[in-house]
């Protein structure tokens, strides 16, 4: 008889310390999201808007001009690849479509 009452036994006081464990783990959890959710992310944005404000628009004076001589290129470049994959699309479709026509049409047989 008290073979038989001591497993049950032991397993009630894992699944109670399991309880113990998985409600330190989810506080622990939500003390860590605050945590970085009212302290660390501020200190963050603002680190960014310093870094915005002071670096970033001087980049930005830097390398503007260059990007505003280059987009020109760029719209006919991008132009001439549409107009080759128009063609590609035009040559390589129907013969895609061929040959899956000739596959189907061998598999019915």
């Amino acid at each position: 008889m008290v073979g038989v009452l001591l497993p049950n036994f032991s397993f009630g006081q894992v699944e109670e310390t399991w309880v113990e464990e998985d409600s330190f783990f989810s506080t622990f959890a939500f003390a860590v999201r605050k945590f970085v959710k009212e302290e660390i992310l501020p200190i963050w944005q603002k680190m960014w808007d310093w870094f915005k404000v002071n670096i970033w628009s001087r980049v930005e004076n830097w390398i503007r001009p260059e990007i505003e001589k280059r987009k020109d290129i760029l719209k006919e470049g991008f132009e001439g690849e549409k107009e080759e994959m128009k063609e590609e699309l035009k040559t390589e479709v129907p013969k895609t479509g061929k040959s899956l026509w000739e596959k189907f049409k061998e598999l019915i047989k």
